[in-house]
């Protein structure tokens, strides 16, 4: 890669300049679960500790924060051009024993399938954790629990007016598959004929034609999501909300 020529003006040089890293928060769903990608540091500080995979913006070959953080993402999981996202900006004299850090999070969502797991320049291991609530059954690294849990609150909110989920899901799935995902996100169960209703209200999938799921129960129809649909407001939250006020 080209370096960057660095063209900034003279009289920015005398400020004492924080590192900016980019940390990145990857979902994905598996064994019914909503996980999160952590790696086990390799090197110090917090040397056999989880964290968030991430790293020092490279400003002689990263054009912005969204190519760095789209490296970081390709460099543990080997996935491109998958859903990224910003999510927040965090800095602060003690987020880092090393220096005064600036971090800027990105959150990404794979689907389990096109991944191949790969540890980074500064990590022992990665492996897929289950998030149960708004955390992991472990402590974390630097201030990755709060990042995290922020992560995980976006993620939710976006459901209901974003087609996000498709990027958890195979191109081709059923609509069991698909309410099954809205499921593991939120944790709550969904009324199965409330669900459909709303979907097809919104038109976000479209049945393929001839296309089947067979297996053990009787065929399923298999969907895919419909593109270039401007309006995906949809809501599935409410779902949950009407149901609890029929028992109240």
């Amino acid at each position: 890669m080209t370096a960057i020529k660095d063209s900034r003006p003279a009289g920015l040089a005398h400020y004492k300049k924080p590192t900016v890293m980019v940390d990145i928060v990857i979902f994905t769903i598996a064994d019914d679960t909503l996980k999160v990608l952590l790696i086990k540091r390799g090197i110090p500080p917090f040397k056999g500790h989880y964290a968030l995979p991430g790293g020092a913006v490279r400003v002689d070959t990263d054009m912005n924060l969204e190519a760095a953080a789209q490296r970081e993402l390709e460099e543990e999981t080997g996935v491109e051009n998958n859903y990224l996202e910003q999510l927040y900006t965090y800095g602060g004299i003690d987020r880092d024993p090393r220096d005064w850090t600036v971090s800027v999070a990105y959150f990404a969502l794979v689907a389990k399938q096109d991944v191949q797991l790969k540890a980074g320049t500064d990590a022992a291991e990665a492996h897929w954790h289950s998030i149960q609530g708004n955390r992991v059954e472990l402590p974390l690294a630097f201030d990755h629990a709060p990042i995290l849990q922020d992560a995980i609150e976006r993620l939710r909110a976006k459901l209901d007016y974003t087609d996000i989920a498709v990027h958890l899901l195979p191109e081709e799935f059923t609509l069991s598959e698909f309410q099954r995902v809205y499921e593991i996100i939120m944790q709550e169960k969904l009324n199965k004929s409330s669900f459909r209703k709303r979907v097809s209200r919104a038109e976000i999938v479209q049945p393929i034609a001839g296309k089947m799921r067979t297996g053990s129960n009787r065929p399923a129809q298999l969907y895919r999501f419909t593109e270039n649909k401007t309006d995906r407001m949809f809501f599935p939250r409410s779902i949950v909300w009407a149901e609890r006020g029929k028992h109240e």
